[in-house]
Parts: C-alpha cells; sequence; structure tokens
C-alpha cells in the first residue's frame, strides 16, 4: 500500500539553506525508497532544481509566497498548506511553530500532522516584538493543534512539556560519515580557526568576531555564513576580512565537499549557538571529527557530552579558550575522536529517518473525518478544485 505525506515548512527539495532543508534532502528519499508517496513543498528562489543528487521519486511543489524576512515562513507556510489540504495526504510533517496557525486547515480535512518544533522561536534575539509574538502565538496553536510534536532534543522536549503540558517523540538530526577529504585551498590542517553560523545574535556573533580579531594575531580564522539578508553584521564581518590579513570569509557554504573539509581539518571550530536544541550544524561537525569549543549551553551539552570546551559568552574566554586549543594537538585529537564516536553512536541519519518513518507511519492506518475545506472567495468546496 502507497502511503503519502506532504513535507511543509522549508525552502523545499532540494535545498542547502539550513538544518530544516538538510534533513529534508537526506529523509524525503529516504521515505520514497520506503514506500512513500512523499510531496515536499518549498520556495521559488529556495530549491537547488539542477542538483544532480535529485531523487526523482520525491515530488516538489513550488507555491507563492511574500519573500521578506518577516512574513516568507508565514505566507509560504499559508500556500502550502492549502495546497496540502487539498490533496489530503495520509499525514503531514511540518516544520516551524509559526505554520502552527494553518495546522487547523489540515485538521479539517482530516490530515494528521507531525510538527518538529525547532527552538524557542520567540527568544531568538534577531525577531523583533512583532515577530516573537507571531512565533508565540503559533506556538499555542502548534500544542493545540498538532496531532503530535517532534523535539529535536530532550532539553527542549523538557521545555515544551513545562510549557504547554504536551509530550513527544525526541528525533534530532544526524550527520555524515565519510572519509576524510582534501584541505580547503590556501589552509593546513588543524591551524585555523572556524566559526560556521547564520549571523543572527543568539550565534555568539559579535563576541566571536572580536575573539578572532585577537586569534587573527597570530592564527588563520575562517568564517562561514552570512545573514541572507546583508545588513550590520555581514557589513563587520567584510570590514574585519579587510583589515585582518589572516581571517576569510567564505560567506554562505553549499557545498557540502568543502564545508565538511573545513570542519575536518579546523584546529579548533567555535560553535556559538544559544537556543534551540540539537544544531544540525554542529553535529555534522562532530560527525567530521571537529575540535569543538562550544558556548555553554544545556543544549550544547546535551549533544556533546564531554567531548568540547565549554566557554562564557564574551571575547576573551571565546578567545583564550580557541588558542589553548589551537596549541595542543593532542587535545585537538582526543575532542576530535571522541566528537565523531560520539555522532556515530547517536546521531545517524539512519537513525534519524527511520525514527521519522516509524513516527509518520502511526497515522496510515488511522480514519481521520474529513470536514469539506472553503474556499472564503466564492464559497466553493475546494474538494471540487
Amino acid at each position: 500500500m502507497t502511503r503519502s505525506v506532504s513535507i511543509i515548512g522549508t525552502r523545499g527539495y532540494p535545498s542547502y539553506y539550513g538544518g530544516f532543508e538538510t534533513l529534508v534532502r537526506v529523509l524525503a528519499p529516504y521515505l520514497a525508497q520506503h514506500g512513500w508517496d512523499v510531496t515536499v513543498y518549498g520556495r521559488p528562489e529556495g530549491v537547488a532544481s539542477e542538483d544532480p543528487a535529485i531523487d526523482s521519486r520525491v515530488r516538489s511543489v513550488i507555491t507563492r509566497g511574500v519573500e521578506t524576512k518577516s512574513l516568507s515562513t508565514l505566507s509560504y507556510g499559508l500556500t502550502s498548506s492549502v495546497h496540502s489540504a487539498i490533496e489530503r495526504p495520509d499525514v503531514a510533517l511540518v516544520m516551524n511553530v509559526a505554520n502552527g496557525f494553518w495546522l487547523p486547515l489540515l485538521k479539517a480535512r482530516g490530515v494528521p500532522t507531525l510538527v518538529n518544533v525547532d527552538g524557542i522561536e520567540w527568544e531568538r534575539e534577531k525577531w523583533g516584538r512583532a515577530a516573537k509574538s507571531v512565533f508565540k502565538v503559533g506556538g499555542s496553536l502548534t500544542a493545540r493543534f498538532a496531532t503530535d510534536l517532534v523535539y529535536d532534543s530532550v532539553e527542549l522536549g523538557k521545555r515544551w512539556e513545562a510549557r504547554c503540558g504536551r509530550s513527544g517523540v525526541f528525533i534530532p538530526y544526524g550527520g555524515a560519515v565519510r572519509q576524510r577529504g582534501d584541505v580547503v585551498e590556501g589552509l593546513s590542517r588543524r591551524t585555523y580557526a572556524l566559526m560556521v553560523a547564520r549571523f543572527v545574535p543568539e550565534n555568539t556573533i559579535d563576541q566571536f568576531l572580536d575573539a578572532a580579531r585577537i586569534l587573527s594575531r597570530k592564527w588563520q580564522v575562517v568564517i562561514v555564513g552570512s545573514s541572507g539578508y546583508g545588513g550590520e553584521i555581514d557589513d563587520r564581518v567584510a570590514q574585519l576580512e579587510r583589515e585582518c590579513p589572516k581571517v576569510t570569509w567564505f560567506g554562505h557554504v553549499s557545498n557540502d565537499d568543502m564545508l565538511f573539509s573545513l570542519w575536518e581539518n579546523a584546529g579548533a571550530y567555535f560553535h556559538g549557538h544559544s537556543v534551540g536544541g540539537t544544531n544540525p550544524a554542529l553535529v555534522q561537525a562532530m560527525a567530521c571529527g571537529a575540535p569543538v569549543v562550544a558556548r555553554d549551553t544545556v543544549y550544547n551539552r546535551e549533544v556533546l557530552g564531554d567531548h568540547a570546551v565549554f566557554v562564557q559568552p564574551n571575547a576573551p574566554a571565546i578567545a583564550d579558550a580557541i588558542e589553548e586549543l589551537m596549541t595542543d594537538a593532542e587535545r585537538q585529537e582526543m575532542l576530535s575522536g571522541g566528537a565523531a564516536d560520539r555522532a556515530q553512536d547517536i546521531y545517524t541519519w539512519d537513525r534519524v529517518c527511520a525514527a521519522y518513518d516509524t513516527a509518520l507511519s502511526q497515522y496510515v492506518d488511522k480514519v481521520v473525518p474529513a470536514a469539506p475545506l472553503h474556499c472564503a472567495r466564492n464559497g466553493r468546496s475546494l474538494n471540487s478544485a
């Protein structure tokens, strides 16, 4: 029996934007291989349509939306949810609590929803007051209307259960394991400090940039990432690169071979993410054997265990920890091996995809009554659209 699933809330398949997109690039073909009819909703500018790695069994549907920082998630979530409600798959996998606003549409059509809540979006510094309110309301609606929730970390699940009284299923992110590749041109193994992050305040970007100016007196510093929209932090990184010859900014890197090589050969990888649960970049860095210096949070400690150096979010502490690790080859290799082993024990894509398959499969045999969904413009049932 063919089972159908819609994946809503990412930039599409295949896409290289962030953690959700990385998950979908792996999960969608896995589900197709395991008997699912998979539809992934996306955005016109988000999909690498010429990617040779595209799995032809995965159906990609592009919908319309408003491409701005504040409205893109909501608008594309709406059009994707309406389209999915019309098609009525067996189950929908929904990413991001902002799409909680549209869960009633799917529920009215009898479509069960498994929602990956991501992090605590309303605590992210990058959002203004209005956006935080939207995420908070979306979170409440998700708690009310989602059939089930997915938490990518145990600690995140505890917070959600305390907040809304709902438990969920723990499914983290995975990391791809490969043989070590060549060092990126212009760099040498274990001689550079690395940061890979989206340029938002909660990722400790400003503090790392202050530390990078100190470190660059002696070490090469490599920065990967951008805000995605330009702005003050991007300008600051560009200025740092101009003023410090040992600082290299690669911007957003969508080439996995290059990104994995940067992690594999770094002398120290700084991970400054402070909100959210299991971070996909951190898991991949561990799988690549990067020696990690991480901001001290409950989420980072859950993922890394004892296999990292933990620091407070200030420039002197970050610079001192990285400097100490850069001069200790034995500790670099100890942290590298420990992180890689932990990733292999816990954070593998096979385990992650199998867990999603199990979580989605429980709804296939359940009969959920469907209510007619009417078009507000003319009152015609969307069943006939």
